[in-house]
C-alpha cells in the first residue's frame, strides 16, 4: 500500500527522474509533469496528498499558483524547489503558504524526511502579514547550504514571537539577522531597538534597559525611558548578552517569565509587549559553568537557537558578498568597482578571521583607494597581505599593531599606483620611519587632497605641505 500520493512538477526531466526514483523507493506513488497547467488540473481533481514543484515553469510561476492551491485545498502541503537560492525566495515561499522551501541542489534524504513529516502532520501555514514586494533591499546574501538553512529557519520564524538566540563569531551578521526577523515579521511596524551589553558600563545596564525614575540614583535628575519602553510593540535586540551582569540577568528573567518589569527606583510593575532576540559571540554554556550566566535565563532565551556560520565555512558565498558590498558602498558615494574572476578566486582562498564585516571593510577600501574600475588579483593580494605571525601566547604591543596596519595599507597603496610591492623587512623599517608611510597612506586615502589629509592627521595645512616637501613624497591625484 503506497505511503501517499505525490505530485511533482519541474520542467527539468533529470530532476523529475531523480525525484520519481527516490520517492518511489521510499514507498510513495508519484506522478510528474513538466508544466503548471497539468499540475493544477491534477490538484483541481483532488489528486495527490502532497505537491513538490519548481518555482519557474514554462507556463506559470509557482508563486502565482500557490495562492490558488491554498484556496482550493488549504490542507495540501506544497514543497517549493528553487535554484534562485536567496533569502527573498524563502520569504516568498513562506508568505504564500508553502509547507517548506528546498534550495537546488537539494539533499534527497532531507527531502524524503520533509515529505514524511508533511504527510504525517499536515498543517496550514498562517499567511504572512508582510509582502516581500514592500522591500527593495535584500538583507542577507549567500547561496551556500549553510545560508539556505538560515533562510529557511528565518522564514519559519517571521510570523512568530518566539525568543531567538543567535550565536556566532564577531562579524558574522548577528544584528543583520535580528533586523531581518523584525523587518519581515509581524512586528515590523513597531520599533527595532538594539543594545550592546558590552558597550554599556555594568552599573548602568539596568537603568539602560528598564529606565529609571527621578532621584533613583545620583545624577538621575529626570525620569528616563529604558530600552524596553522604547521597544514597546516591537523587537528588542540584546547583543553580547554574555556580558550582562548577574543583577540585570535576574531582572531580565522576570521580564521573560512574567511579561513585566520595574524601572530603577520605581515600584509599579510595567507590562511589556516586546519580542526578545539575543545574541552572543561567547559560548553561554561555558559561562554557565563558570557561574557568570544564569542557566534558567539561558533556557528562556534559547527557545530557538540560530547559529550563524563564520565566513570560512561558506567561502562559496564570497563572490556574491563582495559584489553586493561594492554596490552598497557605491550607493554611499564611492565609485562602483568591478572585480575580475581571478581576484574572486583569491578572495575565496582567504580565511576571513573578521568574517563578513572584514569583507565589507575590504569592499570600502577597494572602492575608496584604487583608481582602476576593475579590481585585479594584484590589488587583492596586496590587501590580504598578512603581518608576521606572533607567538600564540604573546599579545601584540600597540606600536606593533600600528606598524602592521601601516604596512598593510602601504602595500595596498604601492599596488594601486602600479609600483612594485615593497621589499621584505618593511615592518621594521616602518617602526623606524613611521611618518613617511603614514603621510603617504593618508594622502592616498584622500586622493591627494591635502586639506582633507591635514584635517585627518590633525596638522596645519602648511605643516603638511612642508613635510611632503621635506620627505619628498609624491602626491598622486586621481579623478572620480
Amino acid at each position: 500500500m503506497p505511503a501517499g500520493s505525490i505530485l511533482v512538477a519541474d520542467d527539468d526531466a533529470a530532476i523529475r527522474t531523480v525525484l520519481n526514483q527516490a520517492l518511489s523507493r521510499a514507498g510513495y506513488e508519484v506522478r510528474s509533469t513538466s508544466n503548471a497547467a497539468t499540475l493544477w488540473r491534477w490538484i483541481s481533481q483532488g489528486d495527490g496528498d502532497l505537491v513538490i514543484t519548481d518555482v519557474v515553469m514554462p507556463d506559470e510561476n509557482a508563486f502565482d499558483l500557490l495562492p490558488r492551491i491554498k484556496k482550493l485545498r488549504p490542507d495540501l502541503p506544497v514543497l517549493i524547489m528553487s535554484a534562485q537560492n536567496t533569502f527573498m525566495t524563502a520569504i516568498r515561499a513562506s508568505e504564500r503558504g508553502a509547507y517548506e522551501y528546498l534550495p537546488k541542489p537539494f539533499d534527497l534524504k532531507e527531502l524524503i524526511a520533509i515529505v514524511g513529516r508533511a504527510l504525517s502532520e499536515p498543517k496550514e501555514r498562517a499567511p504572512s502579514a508582510v509582502k516581500s514586494e514592500d522591500f527593495d533591499q535584500i538583507p542577507l546574501v549567500g547561496r551556500s547550504p549553510a545560508m539556505q538553512e538560515i533562510y529557511r529557519m528565518l522564514a519559519r520564524l517571521m510570523q512568530t514571537d518566539l525568543t531567538v538566540m543567535i550565536s556566532g563569531e564577531s562579524g558574522t551578521g548577528k544584528e543583520l539577522v535580528a533586523r531581518a526577523l523584525h523587518d519581515y515579521g509581524k512586528r515590523r511596524t513597531g520599533p527595532f531597538v538594539a543594545v550592546n551589553m558590552a558597550a554599556i558600563p555594568r552599573d548602568l545596564i539596568e537603568s539602560e534597559l528598564f529606565g529609571h525614575e527621578k532621584g533613583a540614583f545620583t545624577g538621575a535628575n529626570a525620569r528616563s525611558a529604558g530600552r524596553f519602553e522604547q521597544a514597546e510593540g516591537g523587537t528588542l535586540f540584546l547583543d553580547e548578552i554574555g556580558d550582562m551582569p548577574m543583577e540585570a540577568q535576574t531582572r531580565l528573567l522576570r521580564v521573560l517569565q512574567q511579561g513585566e518589569y520595574s524601572t530603577v527606583g520605581g515600584r509599579t510593575p510595567i507590562k511589556t509587549d516586546v519580542r526578545i532576540i539575543a545574541a552572543s559571540n561567547k559560548d553561554l554554556r561555558i559561562l554557565i559553568q563558570q557561574g557568570l550566566f544564569r542557566e534558567d535565563l539561558f533556557f528562556r532565551l534559547n527557545v530557538v537557537p540560530l547559529r550563524l556560520p563564520p565566513l570560512r565555512e561558506r567561502l562559496e558565498d564570497v563572490p556574491d558578498l563582495i559584489r553586493h558590498f561594492l554596490v552598497v558602498v557605491s550607493r554611499e558615494g564611492l565609485p562602483l568597482k568591478q572585480i575580475d574572476q581571478a581576484a574572486l578566486e583569491r578572495l575565496k582562498r582567504y580565511r576571513w578571521p573578521g568574517n563578513v564585516r572584514e569583507l565589507e571593510n575590504l569592499a570600502r577600501r577597494l572602492a575608496a583607494l584604487y583608481p582602476q574600475e576593475t579590481i585585479t588579483t594584484a590589488v587583492v593580494e596586496a590587501e590580504l597581505a598578512q603581518p608576521a605571525t606572533l607567538p600564540a601566547a604573546e599579545e601584540p604591543r600597540a606600536d606593533e599593531g600600528l606598524a602592521a596596519a601601516v604596512e598593510h595599507h602601504l602595500a595596498a597603496y604601492f599596488a594601486s599606483c602600479g609600483e612594485q610591492l615593497p621589499p621584505p623587512g618593511l615592518y621594521h623599517r616602518i617602526l623606524r620611519e613611521i611618518e613617511y608611510p603614514l603621510l603617504t597612506v593618508t594622502l592616498a586615502a584622500t586622493r591627494g587632497n591635502q586639506i582633507r589629509a591635514a584635517d585627518l592627521l590633525g596638522l596645519n595645512r602648511n605643516t603638511l605641505r612642508k613635510k611632503i616637501r621635506d620627505l619628498d613624497i609624491q602626491v598622486f591625484r586621481t579623478s572620480g
